[in-house]
This record gives structure tokens, C-alpha cells and sequence, in this order.
């Protein structure tokens, strides 16, 4: 029997329907917009993380008189266990169980608009802002409990959503009675404060994960697993190379084919729908060999080749950090490296997939798409309806990584439900799909030089990299940024190409040094024209600048004779800098000095390397340790070492699994991965064609984390990639003598430079 497996808000897609029900506690929307540019209302003053821009507090909750606190937020799922951290913060700041905590998130017409879930800044954003809604609301409650109960509010506790008195006078009301009487509809504040850490029971716990139970039991956890009543299925075919044109095909024969119940062509975009999804496969096969198509030869080069090509292109340079100094001593030893990374794929292990369904007037969307509202702003672009008439509902998708192809099946989706009509359309990439039209991380080229005093310091530090932008994600004000918006018979434009401005950067990200140098400049070449596409992988630019600049400070601590560990310390001013360095050292048992060894044709030997990610959020150090097999010229990561300060702790667990997470995947990246392409089309298809880290290369990984409650909580998703290609980098130098530079390290590339 076929049925709505999100039956929920399916049925009940009106935020005002949703608040209707039963005198529901709610504090109400922000001011109007309009209000405020004819200046009838003064600016309002500044409030913590997302509830500035989201700041009344019905935005954020809902207190239910049946026992249950509704908890809207904009952040989603990723499969970082956001909603499971989020949920404690508002266990602990409204002193309800988790068992009465429901989330909503990624909802456009339910909750807060937060923008995009990247960037490791949910808990520093979403997590702020419900900390303080919460903390206002309780005390709301508080304050009316008090008055009816007859008692102050210093002699009131609350349990599980029950306002007691003191003991023996057997008074108590609960949170579900006072939402029946209290209207709370007025701003946030901001003024009451939220629980200090002495308080927290929930908070700093290792709770179980929300979205865990259906992934590990085979159950309903992804926009893949979706099934509505009536629901077909639908495929659809991409030009071969980026910038080729269809020049002829005949769709007379794709339609009478078993099972097909729509067939789309509007310029280059080609789609099909069917019953039933193997119908939809065998259709989309006929398609592709029926097309005829132009093919371009503008592709760049390949190999060494790409990185000089790079560098000679048009850019549009930028100085994002500069230090100059006349007191600083002069350098006796200068040393220049350059060091590369090729384009990437997020490679997600579940085909970008979307549903949608169009009824004429009104278009639903269901994504796993990072930010539902940017989304919608360019699915309103192509699809040229209203706002209000396109509805966006996150669901989680099987692995993200950054901006996939998540929006963009979205919008062939949407397309494809046009032509349906009434019907729910499930449309799915195929594997190769994903590997030839995602948009990938940036190729990179960081060239660095620095400069040593006599006493071994260095003096001067100067950092340029090269690089396409590190976001092309939709919602722009110019252009469009979906795919099949391109490829339409009226094409819309894509948006330019930008830099993310610092401190967060883009490209840049990472770039400018945490380490008190005398003297630095750090330029920004972005590269404009992107003959593949490209966007928001995670980390950004984080990854290869963090590779170059923690290789380049082991090169310098090699020329200075100085320990690597030692040499870093030297240089830092940051206290928390410093503890995570000494933190995972003492762990590992680093010893200044230690020697590599080399038995049997293996050479073994360990790197440290440290960033404070975005020099913003986590600091992370970490220490590999590596096996070099040289006569296959295999690396092997066998364990890593890892040290990490975010601040107030919400779910160690959970920080835990991002930090492992994050040291795997950079593993991969470092060891296996890179987007192949020669000059008319990428040929990297499939896995066959993308070697990612299988299981039993994964290294072993030992956490150590640093809790401090009285700090903020600092974001954590994307703080040890840097760190773990870094130390990689710094163990293979260790145990071989030799310098690999350009990422990934292949057996090809070790046996040549060990040769």
C-alpha cells in the first residue's frame, strides 16, 4: 500500500494552520520590514546568533497544552547530529524531558530563516539563539506561574515542565496549563540570561542521536526513501560535457515506451517520468543514445600542467592580510614552497534526489538541500511563481559534504512535476550524474616564502593562493545558480563569481596565519572563469591552505633545527592555541627528536599540525602516524591523534563523531581523491573512476577534547580536514626524507619521488 511516510507536514504545510490548534503557547513574528524602512520603528537593537534576524520568539517555539514543546529552527540535518544538540539545549534551558521535544527544521513555510547549514555554524547560530529564546521564555512562564500561585518567583523550581513552590505547600502548575492563558506576543530581548554551566544536566551529555535509529535499521531516514500516494519516478539526461549543445533528437519513440508518463525537453534540459523507476532508468538510457550533441574542446589541462595553467589565467587579486614591521630583525634563511590540490568531488553516497509536486498553482518541494530558503529564492527565478507558492521542506539526503547536487535536483524536479502535474514526482540522479555535474572543490596553487632570523623565528611570512570561488550556492541577488536554469531554452545567467569576505573567507579561508609573525602578506588570486563548475566543498579553501601553511612551518622548523611542536609553540600567543598543541602531544607521547624507521621496505614516521578552523571556531591540533610501503609506494594513515577545543561542549559524543568524521574524510581526500577530466569532458563516472578511502584503510582515531564551559560553544564540523592532511603531509617528511607537495598522495607520486 502506498503512503505518505511524511504524513505530518505533508498534510499541514500552513504555519498558521500549525499554530490554530488548542491556544498553543506562541511569541510572534519579527517587525515588519516595511515598518521599519519608513522609519516608524527604530532600529532594534542587536540579538545573539540567528535571533537577530528571526526575533520573536513564536519563530523559534511552541508550547503545546497537550505536553509538548515544538522547537522550529532553520538549521538542518546533515548527519552531523545538529537536532539532537540543539534539542538539549532546550531540555536544559526550559527544564522539559527530551521524550516532549519535537523539531521542525528546513521548513520555508514553518520555521526561521537561517540561511545555509554550513560553515560549522549551527551551534554557534541556532544554538545561541534557542539558548536565550528558551531562557526569555522560561521566565515568562516563571513570572505568570508565580502571580497565580501566589508565591514569588525565587521560590518556584521547575521539573519537567511543572512550576513547583517550596516543599509542603503542594503547589504546581505546569507549562501545558499556562499556554492556555498566556499570550507571549512580543519581541526577544535578550535580556535574560541562559542557564550558566553549573546548572546543565542535559547539556555537556553524550545522548543518544535523533537521526541514528532509522539509518542504522534500514528505516525512513532520507528524501531516497520517500513514497507519496500516486508518486511516479523520474530521470534526467545531462549534456556529456559542460558546454555542449543538443543538436538533434526525436522523442517520438522515448514516449511510447512501458510506463512513461511525461517526457521534457526545454533546450538543453532533457527529463523523463514513469510509473515505475526501472521504466524511468530504461528511458532515460534511450534518451542519451538517441541525443545528438556538440561537443566543445575547452577543458583545461590535466596533471602538472593544470597548476601553471592556473596561475596564468586572469584573476582578481586581493590582500586579505598584511603586517609590516621596521623593528623586526633581518632574515638569514629564506625558503619558497608552492603546494597544489586538484578539483574534488563530494562524492555523497546517496545520488543527489528530490521529490516535488505541482498542483497547478502551488509548487511543494522536498530536498535535502543545505538552505531551503536560498533555494526557494532561485526556484521563484525559473519557476516564475510567487514565494508564497513555493513550498521547500528539508528532508535529509545520504551524505552532503557541502554544496552537491542537491539543489539542482531540486529544481529538475520541480520542472518535471510541471509536466506531470498532480501526480508527485521523485526524481533521482544516477551515479554519474553526480560525479560529472556536482560542483566541485576548487583546484588550488598556494605558493608560500618565508623567511628565519638568527635565533630561528621567522620574521617575514608570505602566502598566495590561487583559486576558483568556494561558493556558487543559490539565493544569489544576480543570476541563478541551479543547474538546469543554464541549459533551458531562456537560460538565466549564472552569478558572478565572488570571494566570501573575511574573517569566514572563502578561498582564503585559512589563510591568514594564527602564528604572531612580525611581518605577513597574504594575497587572494581568484580566478573568475570556471571551465568546470564549482562551489562550497567542505572546508572551502580551508583544506589546502591549512595543508600548506602547516607543511610549510615544519619546513621552517626543519631549517631552524628546531622541533616541529616546539617551533609552533614559539610562535603562538593564544592560550588555547597553545593547550591544544601540548594536549595532543602529551597524549601521543611526542618526543622532540624522535627518529623515523624504516624495516622490511616500510618506512614509519608521525606529523603534528594545528589550525583554529576559520580562526573563528574549533582549535584542533593533530599528530599521524603514517606506514610508507616502498616498494608499492602505499601510504597508510594508521592512527590519528586528535586534540580539540570548541568551547562549552553540548554532546561529546557528537563532537566526538564530527572529529573523527572529519579526519577520515580528509584521509581520503589526502590519499585518493581527484576529479579527472580531459579537454571536452570529465571521466571520472563512478567509483571505479573515484578510489575514496575504503574501510580497511581507515585509520584508527583517538579524541581528546578540551571542555570549557564558562566559553561559547565554537563550531566544530569542519575543524580537523586542515589539520589531518597537514600532519599527513608532515609524517610522510618524517619517515621518508622526502616532501610530496600535491595532494592526492598517490603509489605513483611516492614511488617517484622516492626513486
Amino acid at each position: 500500500m502506498k503512503r505518505d511516510i511524511f504524513p505530518s507536514v505533508a498534510a499541514n504545510p500552513s504555519r498558521r494552520r500549525f499554530f490554530k490548534h488548542g491556544g498553543a503557547l506562541a511569541v510572534a513574528f519579527s517587525l515588519a520590514p516595511e515598518l521599519l524602512a519608513q522609519g516608524t520603528v527604530s532600529k532594534p537593537p542587536p540579538l545573539p546568533g540567528s535571533l537577530n534576524n528571526n526575533r520573536r520568539l513564536d519563530a523559534w517555539l511552541k508550547i503545546d497544552p497537550a505536553g509538548k514543546v515544538t522547537v522550529f529552527t532553520g538549521k538542518i540535518e546533515l548527519g552531523q547530529g545538529i537536532l539532537t544538540s540543539l534539542s538539549q539545549i532546550v531540555a536544559d534551558e526550559l527544564d522539559v524531558p527530551m521524550t516532549r521535544i519535537v523539531m521542525i527544521s528546513g521548513d520555508t513555510t514553518l520555521t526561521p530563516d537561517e540561511g545555509v547549514t554550513s560553515g560549522s555554524l549551527s551551534i554557534e547560530f541556532s544554538g545561541i539563539a534557542l539558548r536565550y529564546a528558551c531562557a526569555e521564555t522560561r521566565s515568562l512562564l516563571l513570572d505568570t506561574a508565580a502571580a497565580k500561585l501566589g508565591a514569588p518567583v525565587a521560590s518556584l523550581s521547575v521539573s519537567e515542565g511543572i512550576i513547583s513552590t517550596g516543599q509542603g505547600t503542594g503547589k504546581s502548575i505546569s507549562y501545558w496549563e499556562l499556554s492556555k492563558e498566556v499570550s507571549l506576543a512580543h519581541e526577544a530581548s535578550a535580556k535574560v540570561q541562559p542557564k550558566p554551566a553549573s546548572l546543565h544536566r542535559v547539556i555537556g551529555q553524550s545522548v543518544p542521536r535523533r537521526d541514528i535509529p532509522g539509518k542504522v535499521t534500514g528505516g525512513l531516514a532520507y528524501v531516497q526513501d520517500m513514497r507519496l500516494p500516486g508518486m511516479v519516478f523520474g530521470r534526467v539526461v545531462r549534456p556529456p560535457a559542460p558546454r555542449a549543445k543538443l543538436l538533434s533528437l526525436d522523442l517520438a519513440a522515448i514516449r511510447a515506451m512501458p510506463g512513461v508518463v511525461a517526457v521534457l525537453r526545454d533546450g538543453n534540459f532533457l527529463a523523463v517520468a514513469a510509473e515505475r523507476e526501472e521504466q524511468a532508468i530504461k528511458a532515460r538510457t534511450a534518451m542519451m543514445e538517441a541525443a545528438r550533441w556538440e561537443l566543445p574542446n575547452d577543458l583545461p589541462p590535466t596533471g602538472a600542467a593544470l597548476y601553471a595553467h592556473l596561475k596564468s589565467v586572469k584573476s582578481q587579486d586581493s590582500v586579505v592580510s598584511t603586517k609590516t614591521s621596521t623593528t623586526a630583525a633581518a632574515g638569514v634563511k629564506t625558503l619558497n614552497a608552492e603546494y597544489t590540490k586538484p578539483f574534488m568531488a563530494h562524492a555523497s553516497i546517496g545520488p543527489s534526489c528530490a521529490v516535488a509536486q505541482w498542483n497547478g498553482s502551488q509548487m511543494r518541494v522536498w530536498t535535502h538541500s543545505q538552505g531551503v530558503f536560498p533555494l526557494r529564492t532561485d526556484l521563484v527565478k525559473v519557476l516564475k511563481l510567487a514565494a508564497k507558492d513555493i513550498h521547500v521542506m528539508h528532508r535529509e539526503g545520504s551524505g552532503c559534504y557541502g554544496h552537491n547536487g542537491a539543489d539542482d535536483v531540486a529544481l529538475d524536479a520541480a520542472l518535471l512535476a510541471r509536466a506531470v502535474k498532480d501526480r508527485p514526482v521523485k526524481l533521482q540522479w544516477m551515479r554519474e550524474d553526480e560525479f560529472t555535474w556536482e560542483p566541485y572543490g576548487s583546484a588550488m596553487v598556494v605558493q608560500m616564502r618565508a623567511a628565519l632570523d638568527g635565533e630561528g623565528k621567522i620574521v617575514d611570512w608570505q602566502h598566495d593562493l590561487y583559486s576558483h570561488t568556494h561558493s556558487t550556492r543559490p539565493g544569489d541577488t544576480e543570476g541563478c545558480n541551479l543547474l538546469a536554469s543554464w541549459h533551458m531554452e531562456s537560460p538565466l545567467p549564472q552569478s558572478p563569481s565572488r570571494n566570501i569576505p573575511q574573517p569566514s573567507g572563502g578561498g582564503d579561508r585559512n589563510s591568514v596565519p594564527l602564528y604572531v609573525f612580525p611581518q605577513q602578506k597574504v594575497v587572494n588570486h581568484l580566478l573568475p572563469d570556471m571551465p568546470l563548475r564549482v562551489s562550497a566543498l567542505r572546508t572551502l579553501g580551508a583544506y589546502c591552505n591549512v595543508f600548506a601553511a602547516e607543511s610549510f612551518m615544519d619546513e621552517m622548523a626543519l631549517a631552524a633545527g628546531a622541533d616541529p611542536a616546539e617551533f609552533r609553540l614559539r610562535h603562538l600567543a593564544d592560550p588555547r592555541a597553545k593547550a591544544v598543541i601540548e594536549r595532543v602531544a602529551a597524549d601521543a607521547g611526542w618526543k622532540p627528536g624522535a627518529a623515523a624507521s624504516t624495516a622490511n621496505g616500510v618506512s614509519r614516521g608521525r606529523g603534528i599540525a594545528f589550525a583554529k578552523y576559520k580562526n573563528l571556531a574549533v582549535y584542533v591540533a593533530v599528530i599521524a602516524d603514517i606506514e610508507v610501503n616502498r616498494a608499492s609506494g602505499v601510504v597508510h594513515v594508521s592512527h590519528l591523534s586528535v586534540a580539540a577545543d570548541a568551547g562549552l561542549i553540548i554532546n561529546p559524543n557528537g563532537l566526538t563523531n564530527q572529529l573523527e568524521g572529519g579526519c577520515i574524510q580528509s584521509t581520503s581526500w589526502t590519499l585518493r581523491e581527484a576529479i579527472a577530466f580531459d579537454k571536452s569532458r570529465v571521466t571520472t563516472r563512478s567509483w571505479a573512476d573515484y578510489p575514496a578511502l575504503r574501510f580497511a584503510d581507515v585509520p584508527a582515531v583517538s579524541v581528546s577534547l578540551i571542555n570549557r564551559p564558562t566559553d561559547k560553544s565554537l563550531g566544530v564540523g569542519e575543524g580537523t580536514q586542515g589539520p589531518t592532511v597537514a600532519a599527513i603531509a608532515n609524517a610522510f617528511a618524517n619517515a621518508t626524507g622526502k616532501r610530496l607537495r600535491d595532494i592526492p598522495f598517490t603509489p605513483e607520486k611516492v614511488k617517484a619521488i622516492l626513486a
